[in-house]
């Protein structure tokens, strides 16, 4: 419950004023049934019309006023629910960005959007309900007993036992419902993940006649959250049904005994009809909390599960270090016996890694599937922290600088090239905000991305999430492109280039050397023909460094070199 409270505290005040008004309309639909009886007994009793006329006015009054309030508690609470959710949402969103690669696995992409959108939803409705329907409750119901005793205290001994008995069920079957909600969202979780799997994996999908196979799983993941949500709908019903059944039996015991009362002349009509409104507006008002009540259990657990990120440590967190102001003699980056495992591997991914990476000079990382290249990217971007030496970036050792500061002197081009949907310059900027259209047009040469000013719309032409309209090799130039926008002490491009054609990666790595004589360049590569020209090769086999040198060295003494090499090269080196 910390973290509700966490979220409403900035609004006690709003939380007050809700509240306050959700009373004074409940207030007021108490009031009228005195004013009702009043009417009766004394206004009809003794054909007073001027009485009943000015009861009338009163009672047009206190209705005008309690449906203002109603209005206003509405409004109030709902605008409260969206404050909440909204601050949940940028919450749960700016915790995700500071989680490692190894902690947003714990949850998963389609998990992550369920408790980002679904479960916060679920905790917005609860806490507008709650404001309107649950929290009165109380107040209402202790009022209307204590009219009601006024009246007669029998009435009120039958009033109040009725409410108790309604609370206990209430409380028994939302104890029961709490295992049911964990199921629904853990079969909402699963639904998420299978349709989003379908949906963007659908080329695959044809490509294998798995149609079928897939829509049975599907169907599997629909009959799973369909069966948790009869299963609920069972407890609703059998709730609704028990207090129907205490409703009329109530009212039949207040027109029962109400009867013998007036009879034996110490109660009048107008008490009967009062005693009747107040034990139905009361028991309508339990029977509304009852829905809440019964829904709360799942907005506890999605309370519980939003709590789990909010409360998790990211496994990387922020060094003290300032971003270095004199790294200029420094190199951009280095290795130094650097040691890493995932976290559910068994043995070490990279092992023992020494290199450097210096400026003007592009240094390549070559080796089989599965040697650990793309994990020395993600280790210089910090996505994953060494196990044991030091990787430095500008001379600082990258676990004492701020993130911030660390991925400012670094340009990353991801192995999987991607788009945000949006335009082409919207993608560009991301490398550089303040970017000018003649900076833009230049990265674009440079990457040799020159099809962009022959689209029709140019620089505004439209790109779909992920960059799904454009092609592989145009997915990778557009990266390219947009990584060069920013003035990096080093770029990183892990197999950037395997979508090119060779006449296009060997313009682009010589304009890309006359681009970035100032700072390093980190290539990771699968094909020779690429990193041909590098300054420093690394070779990796099986995490271990099998060799380093330009290419004439490798062939000559590096036997894993060569054995890459020659299946790669038909007829020696082209």
């Amino acid at each position: 419950m910390k973290h509700i409270f966490r979220f409403i505290r900035p609004y006690k005040r709003l939380t007050v004023l809700a509240l306050l008004f959700v009373i004074l309309d409940v207030l007021g639909a108490l009031i009228i049934p005195t004013i009702t009886a009043d009417m009766i007994n004394v206004g009809v009793g003794n054909g007073d019309l001027d009485y009943i006329i000015e009861k009338g006015i009163w009672m047009l009054i206190v209705t005008v006023l309690s449906g203002a309030s109603a209005l206003m508690g509405s409004y109030l609470s709902a605008k409260l629910s969206a404050q909440i959710g909204r601050d949940m949402r940028n919450a749960l969103y700016e915790k995700s960005l500071d989680f490692s690669i190894h902690d947003f696995d714990q949850y998963g992409t389609g998990s992550m959007i369920t408790r980002i959108l679904s479960d916060v939803s679920v905790i917005q409705q609860a806490v507008v309900w709650c404001v309107t329907m649950v929290l009165p409750v109380p107040a209402l119901s202790l009022m209307g007993i204590a009219m009601a005793f006024s009246i007669d205290p029998s009435m009120g001994l039958v009033l109040g036992g009725g409410v108790v008995f309604v609370a206990f069920l209430t409380v028994f079957i939302s104890r029961k419902a709490a295992s049911v909600f964990g199921r629904l969202q853990r079969f909402l979780d699963r639904m998420n993940v299978v349709m989003r799997e379908n949906i963007t994996g659908v080329r695959v999908i044809r490509a294998f006649n798995k149609e079928s196979y897939e829509t049975k799983r599907m169907k599997k993941s629909f009959e799973d959250y369909a069966e948790a949500a009869v299963e609920t709908n069972l407890l609703f019903a059998g709730l609704d049904s028990f207090s129907f059944f205490a409703i009329s039996v109530l009212v039949v015991a207040i027109l029962w005994f109400g009867g013998n009362r007036i009879g034996a002349g110490t109660m009048e009509i107008g008490d009967i009809t009062a005693l009747t409104e107040y034990t139905i507006l009361i028991l309508f008002y339990l029977m509304m909390a009852q829905m809440v009540i019964i829904l709360l259990p799942r907005a506890r657990v999605c309370l519980e599960r939003i709590g789990e990120v909010l409360d998790r440590e990211p496994e990387i967190q922020d060094g003290d270090e300032a971003e270095a102001e004199n790294c200029i003699g420094e190199p951009a980056a280095s290795f130094e016996s650097v040691f890493f495992r995932f976290a559910d591997a068994d043995e070490d991914t990279l092992g023992n890694l020494t290199f450097t990476c210096r400026r003007g000079e592009t240094t390549a990382v070559i080796g089989g599937t599965g040697s650990g290249k793309s994990t020395i990217a993600k280790l210089l971007m910090r996505f994953y922290d060494a196990d044991r030496g030091t990787v430095r970036v500008c001379g600082s050792d990258v676990k004492k600088m701020r993130q911030q500061d660390l991925r400012s002197c670094v340009s990353y081009v991801p192995q999987k090239a991607w788009l945000f949907s949006g335009t082409i310059e919207d993608n560009l900027r991301y490398g550089n905000p303040d970017a000018s259209e003649e900076d833009m047009l230049h990265a674009l040469s440079v990457a040799q991305a020159d099809f962009v000013t022959e689209l029709p719309e140019g620089l505004s032409t439209h790109t779909a999430q992920g960059g799904t309209n454009f092609s592989g090799g145009q997915k990778q130039r557009l990266s390219i492109a947009r990584a060069l926008m920013k003035q990096a002490d080093l770029y990183i491009f892990d197999d950037s280039f395997s979508a090119l054609d060779f006449k296009t990666d060997r313009a682009l790595r010589k304009a890309l050397k006359e681009e970035t004589k100032n700072a390093a360049v980190l290539i990771i590569a699968q094909r020779i023909n690429t990193i041909l020209n590098a300054d420093q090769i690394i070779v990796l086999n099986e995490g271990q460094i099998a060799g380093i040198g330009t290419h004439e060295e490798l062939m000559e003494h590096c036997s894993v070199y060569q054995e890459i090499a020659k299946s790669q090269m038909r007829g020696g080196e082209n």
